[in-house]
């Protein structure tokens, strides 16, 4: 059963040759005559009346193959019969659009193989509309026809012609494969009746499904003799004749998925048996050498597997796949030049960002370089300037230093004296003045940790006294216990609470032991520094006295002066200060 898009082909090219003025539309008259034809070609009945009344003449003009094609498939390819030869719908199409297409008399191949040529491109047409045939398949049908004149591929040739197809989109149309096949492109030098055989044969192979053909000879069924038949395998029979006219059909072998073929050893004189075995009945066929058998039995046995696999025949099978990988390299070539428009506009986005970049670059290079020379010529002023002022100075200072070194000399002598001793006063009186800060700040620290110890001596107390209030209430019995849980959780929190006070209060003590180390660390500092300071005043004591007012009081003299305390404040602080003492030597 022939495919309903291999028969629309054919009527397309029809189709397309009526319309004459290329309009994509053809008057109703016309396809009158041709939906007749396909009538009858299809063996459909018809009435001349119903035609006249679907394509009669009206205002609507002509029809277009969109506006042909429901009439088309619901009245005529719907209703057509399974008895009709395919062939002759393709002469029927062909005798339409051949005339108006092929006038160019210098073809080198004959109207015969010109048909030929176009039944090979409905099959090998892409299942679009304009038909056309890519470049894939332009080279399979020339490879196949170069091989089947046994002649060689010329590589190279095809090379450049596919370099010139790719301005044609890398297609032709069926009357331009016609011409590059009847000018003899790629088959120069071979003469036209080896171009027909080779067309022929590829006509045999993917038109009519001929998978091999050729004599061999046969065992009758009945007679049992021997006769020499002409036979052709296609993928579910094989066809024989009386001769290779194909005028005499003598008998076919249908095969199916439960045939099979082997080879049979030499008998009766005959050599190079096989044996071609049907559920009904089996064939024995001698091939004429062994080469020839083993090439029959091969191609026999591929129909069964193909057939056992659901396949279908071997040339469409081929053509199903390269579709496929057509298909498969197109989305593959769409996702490429995706990829590449992609990377393209990222090309060009990071072009433009490197240009606004290079621009933003250069104004910076330039603001740099006017800021350089604007720096460098505000820095040769500003140096010129201060050289000026330099100078300026120079001359100033020279001039006051020349004073200044008059009078310093008046002066150095008077002056040097008085410098001394109010130095030394200044520097005593602010060492007295550290040492009794010094010690007001120790004074201040030992009563700060007396009070310290204090409350950490009433904390311990606390908690011990807490402590045996603990384990008096745990030596109770348990009823007392319970009663007196609440209480002795209670008793835990306040514990808990004054061991945190008690941790926080030796932490307070050993901080004010840090700042007593200190304290005491500056006094004796201080001390050392009074010391020197006395020591240096007693020298210079016979050399210069302050005159000061007298006190009525009676005040405690030291070898440097009047002391700074009475006695009595003097004895109330060393009691202090052993009392003091005392605690620190009994503390833990």
């Amino acid at each position: 059963m022939v495919h309903r898009d291999e028969v629309l082909r054919p009527i397309w090219h029809a189709f397309s040759a009526l319309d004459a003025d290329r309009s994509g539309k053809v008057s109703k008259s016309q396809l009158k005559v041709l939906s007749q034809n396909l009538c009858t070609v299809l063996r459909i009945p018809y009435k001349t009346s119903d035609l006249e009344k679907h394509f009669r003449d009206d205002d609507e003009g002509p029809v277009s193959t969109q506006g042909y094609m429901p009439y088309l498939n619901t009245f005529i390819l719907d209703k057509a019969q399974e008895n009709w030869d395919f062939m002759e719908l393709n002469k029927m199409c062909w005798t339409v659009c051949a005339r108006k297409n092929i006038t160019d008399n210098r073809l080198l191949i004959s109207d015969s193989d010109a048909f030929k040529v176009w039944c090979i491109f409905n099959f090998l047409s892409e299942d679009q509309y304009p038909l056309v045939i890519v470049t894939e398949e332009i080279e399979y049908f020339l490879r196949k026809l170069i091989e089947a004149t046994g002649g060689s591929w010329n590589e190279g040739r095809f090379v450049d012609y596919k370099a010139q197809l790719s301005l044609k989109r890398n297609s032709l149309s069926v009357w331009e494969l016609t011409e590059l096949v009847g000018m003899g492109y790629f088959t120069k030098g071979m003469n036209q009746q080896t171009v027909s055989l080779g067309l022929l044969e590829v006509f045999q192979e993917l038109i009519l499904g001929i998978v091999k053909q050729g004599y061999m000879m046969k065992k009758g069924h009945k007679r049992k003799n021997w006769t020499e038949r002409w036979f052709q395998l296609r993928l579910e029979s094989v066809m024989y004749y009386v001769r290779e006219d194909l005028a005499e059909l003598k008998g076919h072998i249908s095969l199916d998925r439960h045939c099979c073929v082997e080879p049979l050893p030499d008998k009766e004189g005959k050599k190079n048996l096989f044996i071609i075995k049907c559920p009904d009945k089996s064939f024995e066929i001698s091939a004429s050498d062994k080469k020839k058998r083993q090439e029959w039995i091969q191609a026999i046995q591929d129909c069964i597997n193909h057939l056992r696999q659901g396949l279908l025949e071997p040339h469409r099978e081929a053509r199903l796949r390269r579709r496929e990988l057509r298909a498969r390299m197109q989305v593959e070539q769409d996702l490429m030049e995706d990829r590449m428009k992609n990377l393209q506009l990222a090309n060009e986005r990071k072009q433009r960002q490197l240009e606004a970049m290079r621009k933003d670059l250069e104004e910076a290079a330039a603001k740099a370089a006017m800021e350089e020379s604007r720096r460098i010529r505000t820095q040769a002023e500003l140096k010129n300037q201060f050289k000026v002022d330099l100078e300026r100075e120079k001359m100033v200072r020279q001039q006051m230093e020349e004073e200044v070194a008059q009078k310093s000399s008046e002066l150095e002598l008077y002056l040097q004296r008085v410098r001394e001793l109010e130095d030394m006063y200044r520097r005593l009186e602010e060492a007295l003045e550290d040492e009794r800060k010094t010690r007001q700040d120790e004074e201040s620290l030992r009563k700060l940790q007396a009070r310290l110890l204090e409350e950490e001596v009433k904390k311990r107390a606390e908690l011990e006294h807490m402590h045996l209030q603990q384990q008096a209430a745990m030596s109770q019995t348990q009823q007392e216990k319970q009663l007196l849980e609440a209480q002795w959780r209670e008793q835990t929190r306040a514990l808990h609470t004054a061991t945190e006070q008690l941790h926080s209060l030796e932490q307070q003590r050993q901080g004010a032991l840090q700042e007593y180390e200190a304290v005491k660390k500056k006094l004796e500092q201080a001390a050392d520094k009074t010391k020197s300071w006395k020591d240096r005043v007693a020298q210079h004591e016979g050399l210069i006295r302050l005159i000061q007012p007298g006190n009525k009081v009676n005040q405690k003299m030291t070898n440097w002066g009047v002391a700074s305390v009475t006695d009595a404040e003097l004895q109330m602080k060393e009691k202090l200060w052993q009392v003091a003492k005392t605690k620190r030597d009994d503390a833990p």
